[in-house]
């Protein structure tokens, strides 16, 4: 055998693989013709099945090897193919399977998958992917738009637009908007369009509701060329229990563990992966690399980290760790080694953990103890900011610490500070409608939110519709209300966001300088009685931000705060601009005297429109 292939499968059976595509699926040969290898250990026969042999079950027997993987050849087969494998179980029952490192899927119903390679494709973005590797994200600014590519935009008779179509038209909107990077939820094929796409069955294969894998590769290419990052949310916690994909592929739990106690998300209706299972490892990391690797990816954003990091989530009985706690060693090993196969295979890219509790390090590096990623999304800042917005302003007082708690911890991990898709769903109401009030309220107040979170220590993510207030709640059966932009508060909610997006692009003390308080510091922080806060943004550099923010629907003038510089600060953006739709209140400038207060050596009197930020920036300093 060949000494290369030796390698590939003692890795693979090994759990160090991060290229097990390589070895697994269907492959061209020299001659002609494709070979296809499958992993289906305690399977009793295997049989290659597919268009160039009429699907004939007992046509081409597989041959087992002593790692498990079942292997035939084809001299019929090409590309464009579709194949399974019949595997037969060991009390006799047989099932068609559908390859789990198969590049493409067949359009449902069909749960066939497709012989495809992309070999031919010619990429155009090597500067983008040498600058990458060379660049730190820490430093720089990060604000994402999260798409479901279904439901952003669609042909008038309601057909998905193609990758290609989404291209020219998503991609000029992210640069006009002021986005740095697009999130796309689950790409990899799924064959229930109300799992969103985290219900995964094709862990290398781009979903074909959109197009043709190369595709995929053009609007990535195109996002790249255009200095916009692509992340892909990933789903490496559970998979759904059809039977044609991953679930007890050999007959018996292969993928997924085998304790009955333990190998179910009974809410979800899906099984665990074996993070104790080396092969399963090696899929499994090998699936985030391919991405990174073959798909030129910036990002992935794992699902549902949560879930497996403790054996308890969601379920009152479960089986200690050898310790006898509640800790999933093997998937907590398991994130390590993905995170140090994926910053190896491709340097610069993200990897961001989605995970609601306080579980230690995510970010800190796995030598040290942590999981190894470079970002977490800010969970506990999402429900507490929300939860202080959605109060009616006159019981903010109650709860001002929702604002002020999430910078004890700010620097505790490298965070995004998310605003996503499970927030305007399920009757939690879009974003806007959150807001109390009266019509033109709501939209103060979500402008409002906007320039807290952007002044907020963290990178940036936002929901798709929510740029523009769309007032009902996401609906992944329909596009985005476009039409809603016909109306001046809506249009104007776009106008304020992008013109916020460039402000933040513009101005570093918001982006360069969030590993720890010489980036951040409160002017003050404990006036709930008024329900207004204050702080200091400021760049390594030493320029700086002053940030003022008027929780209430109440005007208020002559308002001291503490300042930390003689001279004169000019308000350079503001959420009450007329442009917005807000109140255009006169804010002249405003004087920094010898007058110490909230621990400053100067001060200056600030008038504060109602439900409004307002950011300062001096302009002639006093020596």
């Amino acid at each position: 055998m060949d000494p290369k292939m030796i390698a590939l499968k003692e890795r693979f059976s090994g759990g160090e693989s991060d290229d097990a595509y390589r070895l697994l699926g269907a492959h061209a040969l020299p001659e002609g013709g494709y070979v296809f290898r499958v992993w289906a250990p305690r399977a009793k026969a295997v049989y290659l099945v597919g268009d160039f042999n009429f699907w004939n079950t007992k046509e081409i027997p597989m041959e087992m090897d002593p790692h498990g993987i079942w292997e035939a050849r084809s001299r019929f087969a090409k590309k464009g193919d579709r194949y399974q494998f019949y595997v037969v179980h060991r009390d006799g029952a047989a099932v068609y399977k559908s390859d789990p490192y198969a590049r493409r899927f067949a359009p449902l119903p069909d749960k066939a998958s497709v012989i495809w390679d992309s070999d031919d494709f010619t990429w155009t973005d090597d500067d983008w992917i040498k600058g990458r590797a060379k660049s730190d994200p820490f430093c720089k600014p990060v604000n994402i738009y999260e798409v479901h590519l279904g439901s952003w935009m669609r042909h008038p008779d309601g057909r998905f637009y193609t990758y290609e179509e989404t291209a020219a038209r998503l991609i000029p909107y992210l640069k006009r908007m002021g986005y740095t990077h697009v999130e796309f939820m689950p790409l990899t094929e799924y064959p229930f369009e109300g799992s969103w796409g985290y219900q995964v069955t094709g862990y290398f294969a781009p979903t074909h509701r959109y197009g043709t894998p190369e595709g995929l590769m053009r609007l990535i290419d195109a996002c790249h060329a255009a200095g916009i990052g692509v992340i892909l949310d990933w789903v490496p916690a559970h998979f759904p229990k059809d039977e044609s994909g991953l679930y007890e592929f050999d007959g018996t739990p292969c993928y997924e563990l085998s304790d009955p106690r333990m190998n179910e998300h009974r809410e979800w209706n899906t099984r665990i992966f074996d993070f104790g299972r080396l092969e399963v490892i090696s899929f499994l990391i090998s699936s985030a690399v391919f991405w990174l690797r073959e798909y030129h990816v910036d990002g992935i954003r794992v699902d549902a980290v949560a879930s497996m990091l403790y054996l308890d989530y969601c379920r009152k009985d479960y089986v200690p760790n050898r310790f006898g706690g509640n800790y999933n060693l093997e998937a907590i090993e398991f994130l390590r080694k993905l995170n140090e196969h994926a910053f190896l295979a491709c340097p610069g890219i993200m990897m961001i953990a989605e995970e609601s509790t306080a579980f230690p390090m995510i970010t800190k590096p796995g030598y040290d103890g942590g999981l190894g990623f470079n970002y977490k999304w800010n969970m506990g800042w999402m429900n507490d900011i929300l939860d202080y917005f959605e109060t009616d302003p006159l019981f903010r007082k109650g709860k001002h610490d929702r604002l002020t708690f999430s910078l004890t911890y700010a620097f505790s991990e490298n965070f995004i500070l998310p605003i996503s898709h499970d927030e305007v769903v399920h009757g939690k109401k879009s974003l806007v409608d959150k807001m109390p009030g009266n019509y033109e309220e709501k939209f103060a107040s979500l402008r409002m939110f906007f320039a807290y979170m952007f002044c907020h220590p963290g990178k940036k993510l936002n929901f798709m519709g929510s740029e523009f207030a769309q007032f009902i709640e996401w609906d992944y059966q329909k596009e985005l209300d476009w039409f809603l932009l016909g109306f001046e508060s809506h249009r104007q909610t776009q106008d304020f966001v992008r013109e916020l997006n460039h402000f933040y692009l513009d101005h570093p003390s918001l982006w360069d300088n969030e590993s720890g308080w010489e980036g951040f510091s409160w002017i003050s922080a404990d006036d709930c009685d008024n329900s207004v806060a204050a702080f200091r943004r400021i760049s390594k550099s030493g320029d700086e931000l002053i940030c003022v923010f008027n929780f209430c629907p109440v005007l208020r003038r002559d308002y001291r705060l503490g300042l930390p510089e003689a001279g004169t600060y000019q308000a350079v953006f503001s959420t009450d601009r007329k442009r917005f739709g807000g109140s255009s209140t006169r804010l002249g400038p405003v004087i920094a005297k010898n007058m110490p207060f909230h621990g400053l050596p100067y001060s200056g009197v600030f008038t504060l429109p109602p439900l409004s930020a307002t950011f300062y920036h001096i302009r002639n300093r006093i020596q």
